[in-house]
């Protein structure tokens, strides 16, 4: 307002100015009023400049305020919008870490699915596999298409899940089921099969085969073992009316397998192959030499201290015939040996040891044959056996040559030969080496005996002589 109160003022100045610059003759009366016109011009103008500014301040004010409200609203919306997109942010990073998460978790369930899947088939017994082998190779080969779409995927693989819920609850009360299986003879029989825990019967509707099924290698179908003939009319009830009395095998068909792989004597002999059998030719000529020994030995006698006094108290008094008759009563070698010194009691001390020990070589002989043998087995026996492991071990790696490593029964009988060789000839070393030693030790002993027989008569014949010198 000021402003244009000041404008209108320079402007009369200069209107007033100009005049009486440029019109010098003109008189100051002529100048005076229009001065005072301008003036009041000016002050009209000034007066409807400042009515329009009103007129028109009124609106601007309104209009201002109305802006300055819009910002308001505005910078309140701008808020509103950006606290959204925070929220919104936030949201979407949640929604993102969920996302993620459920991927994780689905993954993580592709992969039990998979491996379920997979070892299904390994999980359940092999009888059970023509049962539920449609459903798990469906299964298997949509793992291996790239084409499927993970919900097909997922819908074969649950069929699986509850293919195997399904036989879960079978298997509480057990159930039955047709199919092939493999006979101990290699035939293929028909018959039927009764799940009862974890193991599996089988009865054939063709003949009166019955035992419990379990896996062959290189087996299409679930090979049949037989437990026992005990046991095979029960498995028949049991498989075809659910009652019977049945062979449970709580190892989980390891005991089976123990028993199956257990062969005889005969067998187990006829693995040693010709080493073993010379092995045990040997051990065998050793054990019927032992037995003649101990009866040779147990029946070889010696005098008793007893006789050998009696003998002595007659040589004493005089009385040559009657120790002879006693020592001809005394059985065996030890009769021979008091005869032979009655017979020489009057030699000479020297000469009676010579003949009385002649006689103790001479039963030596008989009571120590045919123990260098019996030693000579002991310890032949364990090379024998050292022997055959060589030529099995040769064996087997022929074979290995033929066969490869794959095929371990195809090794077994090379193995078995050098295995069982080595034990045929500690079995007949061992019998052999404690046989000889009681034997050779029962011998000295006999050996012994004779010598004390042979020492008390002579000293007992020497001290008579010398009570007879004495005497006289």
């Amino acid at each position: 307002m000021q402003a244009s109160t000041k404008s209108l003022l320079a402007a009369s100045l200069a209107a007033l100015a100009l005049p009486f610059s440029s019109t010098q003759a003109q008189s100051f009366g002529s100048a005076e009023q229009q001065a005072k016109a301008d003036l009041t011009q000016a002050l009209q103008d000034l007066n409807t400049t400042r009515a329009e500014i009103a007129k028109e301040k009124i609106p601007l004010i309104r209009e201002v305020t109305k802006l300055e409200d819009e910002v308001r609203q505005q910078e309140a919306e701008l808020n509103r919008l950006r606290r959204l997109r925070d929220n919104s942010d936030g949201g979407l990073l949640r929604l993102k870490d969920q996302v993620e998460a459920i991927k994780a978790q689905n993954e993580y369930a592709a992969g039990l699915l998979d491996e379920f899947v997979r070892s299904f088939e390994t999980r359940i017994d092999f009888s059970e596999i023509q049962l539920y082998s449609e459903t798990a190779t469906e299964a298997r080969l949509a793992l291996e298409d790239s084409d499927m779409s993970q919900a097909d995927r997922f819908n074969k693989q649950i069929d699986v899940i509850g293919v195997a819920l399904d036989r879960l609850e079978q298997l509480v009360g057990g159930y039955q089921f047709e199919g092939l299986a493999l006979a101990p003879n290699g035939d293929i029989v028909n018959g039927k099969f009764a799940a009862f825990g974890p193991s599996v019967y089988f009865a054939s509707s063709e003949s009166d085969l019955a035992g419990l099924a379990q896996e062959k290698l290189n087996a299409a179908e679930a090979a049949i073992a037989l437990p026992g003939e005990q046991f095979s009319y029960g498995i028949q009830q049991f498989v075809d009316g659910g009652e019977g009395s049945i062979p449970i095998d709580p190892t989980l068909g390891k005991a089976l397998k123990i028993e199956e792989g257990s062969i005889g004597l005969g067998e187990r002999i006829q693995q040693g192959g010709a080493v073993g059998y010379v092995i045990l030719g040997l051990g065998a000529v050793c054990l019927i030499l032992g037995l003649i020994k101990i009866f040779e030995i147990t029946g070889f006698k010696t005098a008793t201290p007893e006789t050998v006094q009696k003998i002595l108290s007659a040589i004493g008094e005089g009385n040559t015939a009657e120790a002879a008759k006693v020592a001809a009563s005394a059985p065996g070698a030890g009769g021979n040996l008091l005869a032979a010194g009655v017979e020489h009691a009057d030699e000479k001390r020297g000469t009676l040891e010579e003949i009385l020990y002649e006689k103790i070589l001479v039963c030596r002989p008989k009571l120590e044959r045919f123990l260098p043998f019996m030693a000579l087995t002991a310890a032949a026996a364990p090379l024998l056996g050292l022997l055959g492991t060589v030529t099995g071990m040769i064996r087997t790696f022929q074979l290995i040559t033929i066969f490869g490593t794959g095929d371990a029964k195809s090794l077994s009988s090379g193995i078995s030969e050098a295995l069982v060789t080595t034990a045929l000839g500690l079995c007949v070393a061992i019998p052999a080496l404690i046989l000889h030693g009681i034997l050779s030790r029962m011998a000295r002993q006999k050996i012994g005996d004779m010598e004390q027989t042979a020492v008390g008569f002579i000293n007992g014949v020497i001290g008579t002589r010398n009570q007879d010198k004495d005497a006289a």
